[in-house]
């Protein structure tokens, strides 16, 4: 359906987004953008952290339960 962007639509989707914000606001706009994809990425990563520090947990306690159980 919609297979890439030229440089002609990329250009009326700028001159698109000038008109409806004007110049001052589109620096605002682009540094909120940045701001949250920021805030996006470190709550991932801290997430991912969080999912490896679980899993570790639990490979340690079976680890634990296995040399536990044959040295019984």
């Amino acid at each position: 359906m919609f297979s890439s962007l030229g440089a002609p639509e990329i250009l009326i989707i700028a001159i698109v987004v000038l008109v409806l914000f004007g110049a001052k606001r589109i620096p605002e706009l682009a540094r909120g953008l940045g701001q949250g994809i920021k805030e996006f990425r470190q709550a991932s990563n801290d997430i991912k952290k969080e999912i490896e520090d679980s899993s570790r947990n639990i490979n340690d306690a079976v680890n634990k339960d296995e040399t536990t159980s044959k040295s019984k």
